[in-house]
């Protein structure tokens, strides 16, 4: 009797034993897309990666470009014996002009900040005080006050959730040629990864801008490819300091930079995205004349990055929108954005900021919000 009970705990451990070996290899199948065979039977567990929500996508895009789209249905009754029918009503802002936004480009690799998000940032360098923000202040001022702003966009547009960043140039034009004759400063790394440091403490992103002098993109963007291989760390450039087509010292013209320039800028983003296995990045540029961007129609974005152009002139709250309209309203690449300039939009004649709701109530609405 004693002999038969071991035999069956035997048998019972075996067969205990092959359960939690079968369970484990169902595991492995389930995270490596591995088929599993037992004697003849075949077990087959995928895992199916996240996808992007399109239709979400379309809607917030719509709404970008104050579309609203809403369903309405009218229902049989018994006396007039009507099927039931179902509308579509499209309501877009009347205007004289073609309809030029949302605009037509390709959908991002899931995990796209745009358009689900809108984000507001600080701009500025710490050397420079009035560069912007971010050199004025102490970094824990900078962050207080960067909240608040970041809650005020939330409460004035409930429905997009709102994301804090900081714009750090990390590359300055100059007014002195320098050793090389580049007319740009590349800043030192323990400035860069203060910024850094600032947006992790706010789970916030950072912009590394690239203000390249007589330099080029191709030369100075590689140079931060140990930062833009980060999760959060995204691009701005800036054309107004690209000189390499005047050959004039920054600050005394207007630079310019084409779309080829941007497009090598997006591709090179891209390839960075794809070998990090990363979400999409955002890359933006600003512009406040025609020509800081030329061939704006052949800049391409890509699922791996997406395109913002940024209308950063100051003036009055008139100036600011008719600028816009004019660069970015009637020459659409991807995504809008604004600056927001707290001492030069406060210059006579304007008699403040311009108002949220007016900067909302923008074509398209801005998905950027940088503050200077």
């Amino acid at each position: 009797m004693f002999k038969k009970n071991k035999e069956s705990l035997g048998y019972l451990k075996v067969i205990a034993i092959s359960l939690v070996l079968a369970c484990v290899l169902i595991g492995i199948a389930f995270y490596s897309n591995t088929t599993i065979y037992f004697s003849n039977e075949k077990f087959v567990q995928t895992f199916s990666p996240p996808v992007l929500d399109k239709e979400l996508y379309d809607f917030k895009l719509n709404q970008l470009a104050h579309i609203t789209v809403s369903t309405s249905t009218s229902t049989s009754t018994p006396a007039g014996n009507m099927e039931a029918t179902s509308t579509l009503a499209l309501n877009v802002a009347t205007s004289s002009k073609p309809v030029l936004w949302p605009t037509k480009t390709v959908y991002p690799k899931v995990g796209a900040i745009l358009p689900f998000n809108r984000i507001v940032a600080y701009y500025g360098n710490f050397y420079s005080k009035a560069m912007g923000v971010l050199g004025e202040y102490a970094p824990e001022t900078v962050l207080s006050m960067l909240a608040v702003e970041a809650d005020k966009w939330r409460m004035a547009d409930p429905t997009t959730p709102v994301i804090m960043a900081l714009n750090y140039i990390a590359v300055t034009a100059q007014k002195s040629a320098g050793e090389d004759g580049m007319y740009r400063l590349r800043m030192p790394k323990d400035h860069i990864q203060k910024a850094l440091d600032m947006a992790n403490q706010v789970n916030g992103l950072v912009f590394l801008e690239v203000q390249v002098g007589l330099s080029t993109p191709q030369k100075e963007v590689p140079l931060l490819d140990e930062y833009l291989t980060q999760k959060n760390v995204h691009l701005a450039l800036d054309p107004e300091f690209a000189m390499i087509k005047s050959g004039k010292r920054p600050g005394t013209v207007i630079g310019t930079m084409d779309a080829a320039d941007i497009n090598w800028v997006i591709d090179h983003l891209s390839q960075i995205v794809q070998d990090n296995n990363l979400p999409p990045k955002v890359l933006i540029v600003h512009r406040f004349t025609e020509n800081m961007v030329t061939n704006h129609n052949l800049i391409i974005p890509t699922p791996e990055v997406q395109v913002v152009i940024v209308m950063d002139g100051w003036g009055t709250p008139e100036l600011k929108e008719r600028v816009y309209e004019y660069v970015i309203t009637d020459e659409p690449v991807q995504f809008a954005g604004i600056k927001i300039f707290y001492k030069n939009d406060l210059k006579a004649p304007s008699s403040g900021l311009m108002p949220m709701k007016q900067v909302l109530d923008l074509m398209p609405a801005p998905s950027y919000i940088q503050y200077q």
